[in-house]
């Protein structure tokens, strides 16, 4: 990676602003501090978040929608506030030092790197984006109200920072879950998604129908959860691997499965995303036939994830002996 320092005497020997250059490499060099907590296509708080910057970041999170290859941060006061931008550059100047500001910074890599920087927070006295390439400003976008702020951020970000080049399967997938992902989190239909981009909305970028679509969402979500398993996750497989009877631990692998399936249907179902009750005989058929295969593949899917386990145990278990040893 070329470093900052030099980035920003190219940018000023280009002719570029200097205040420009410094700022857009002091936001880069933030976004690189994070990079390994980021994950591409989501908003992700840099920090633990306070109970009063939830509904801040909560907001943000229903509205924002991200392709699969942008990398954003949410970054609370505590961060956002020893972040700031050259006293000079007016233009740049959104929040005062002593108001809590909440930013987001939305970074594309390919092609050249282009940044936006956002401001939200409820103190701002403008509210908006500025867009950075190569350490010039090539844009503002300025607001009064920061529900209109908020209602057109994804108008500036697919002006300019979304992919818009052909998108193949696995951007499709990709772009979908992680939508799909915000709906579980917030618990709500109404989450910002283009349609055109999410094979649950159009099912024909799968060559696809609705209900493969519904069951390839709900594979395809608790595949990601199994490939990064949290601790509740990780308990439930080890009890099921502790289980002496073949037959009852499979039995078990298929409960935890079945209820999985569920689950998911529950958030699809509550929030309003397909209507069950427009489905004709033949989808009904399909749907009952569909649920029983995604079952069976989430548990062929838990099969490593569990043996996973169990080496990661006996690694853990073969070291402490080790140490015991010494």
């Amino acid at each position: 990676m070329e470093p900052l320092s030099e980035k920003i005497k190219q940018w000023i020997d280009e002719g570029k602003d200097p205040r420009s250059a410094h700022w857009q490499a002091g936001l880069e060099s933030v976004m690189n501090v994070f990079d390994t907590y980021l994950e591409p296509g989501k908003l992700i708080p840099v920090q633990p978040l306070e109970e009063k910057d939830i509904p801040v970041f909560q907001e943000a999170l229903e509205v924002i929608d991200l392709s699969p290859n942008l990398q954003a941060a949410f970054l609370p006061p505590p961060v956002a506030n020893k972040i700031t931008p050259p006293e000079s550059a007016e233009e740049l100047q959104r929040i005062d030092p002593d108001k809590p500001s909440y930013k987001i910074l939305i970074v594309r890599s390919e092609k050249e790197l282009r940044l936006l920087c956002i401001e939200i927070s409820p103190h701002a006295k403008k509210f908006g984006a500025d867009i950075f390439q190569a350490g010039a400003l090539l844009g503002t976008y300025d607001y009064t109200d920061r529900q209109e702020c908020l209602q057109s951020l994804n108008k500036v970000l697919r002006a300019h920072i979304w992919e818009k080049e052909k998108w193949g399967p696995e951007d499709h997938k990709r772009y979908t879950v992680n939508w799909f992902e915000r709906v579980m989190d917030l618990h709500k239909g109404t989450i910002a998604v283009d349609t055109d981009r999410s094979f649950f909305h159009t099912p024909t970028l799968i060559k696809s129908n609705r209900i493969d679509a519904i069951f390839m969402l709900i594979f395809e979500t608790f595949r990601k959860q199994a490939e990064n398993p949290d601790e509740p996750f990780k308990e439930k497989i080890s009890a099921i691997q502790a289980i002496a009877d073949t037959n009852q631990q499979t039995a078990q692998c298929n409960e935890m499965a079945e209820k999985a399936v569920f689950q998911l249907l529950n958030v699809i179902k509550d929030c309003e995303l397909v209507n069950f009750d427009s489905f004709t005989d033949k989808e009904n058929k399909q749907f009952k036939q569909e649920f029983d295969r995604t079952v069976r593949r989430i548990v062929n899917r838990l099969k490593p994830v569990y043996q996973e386990l169990v080496t990661t145990k006996t690694l853990k278990d073969s070291r402490k002996e080790n140490d015991a040893k010494k």
